[in-house]
């Protein structure tokens, strides 16, 4: 039996009694669930080391994120996530290069499904990208415009600053990539993907059409200038 219904129930009643409360009288509900789930990031995990040998250092544990917020900075006080998410990378969760994130749950304010690439990058690293997409403008569009990315990524999931950065040609042919402030992509999921059984090595599909970005990224920032 597909348990991920009854996950997105647990996850709107949730959103529903958003305190300690609630949570501590449904934990056991919540903890069975959760581990059926992280033996599906197990599953995950293993499709990708197909074509990524570095993830079987990783498990789902090492993967999932916990369901608890920090709400230390946040004037939205709630101490529960509304959805589960994991991110992937041969370097683990916390990793800082380009890498892969699943994330799930009904909740409207977070968009369900498969993103990849790299965020929240620091500028220096931001920097060298943005040179490293010029200097090898031919290698990336045929990455990002290629007929698989733009089926299942079309568009970018990036902040784009206001004016072309500092040092750069106002009228650069490649204005609208040095904008760029972050270098993702997005792939929505609903419910209805994740009824399939075999949901967890579909998502490791739609992470694999990710690899040639995520290469291009890392071995970008790796590159010595």
């Amino acid at each position: 039996m597909n348990y991920v219904p009854e996950l997105y129930d647990f996850l709107t009643r949730l959103g529903a009694n958003n305190d300690r409360g609630w949570f501590q009288a449904n934990k056991a509900e919540y903890d069975r669930l959760r581990e059926l789930w992280l033996a599906d990031m197990d599953r995950v995990i293993n499709a990708m080391t197909k074509w990524e040998p570095g993830m079987r250092t990783q498990s789902g544990r090492t993967a999932a994120y916990r369901i608890y917020r920090d709400t230390r900075f946040s004037p939205d006080k709630t101490p529960y996530k509304t959805y589960f998410s994991a991110a992937f990378s041969p370097e683990g969760r916390k990793s800082d290069r380009a890498g892969y994130y699943l994330e799930m749950g009904p909740d409207p304010k977070h968009e369900a499904g498969v993103y990849g690439g790299l965020w929240c990058v620091e500028r220096p690293v931001l920097t060298k990208l943005r040179h490293a997409i010029v200097d090898n403008i031919e290698e990336w569009e045929e990455i990002v415009e290629s007929p698989e990315m733009n089926s299942l990524y079309p568009g970018w999931c990036s902040g784009m600053l206001k004016t072309i950065p500092k040092g750069w040609d106002r009228n650069h042919e490649q204005a609208f990539y040095l904008r760029m402030t972050n270098y993702g992509k997005f792939h929505p999921l609903d419910l209805k993907f994740f009824t399939d059984p075999e949901w967890p090595e579909k998502v490791a599909g739609l992470f694999h059409a990710l690899k040639p970005l995520c290469d291009f990224l890392n071995y970008s920032m790796d590159e010595e200038i």
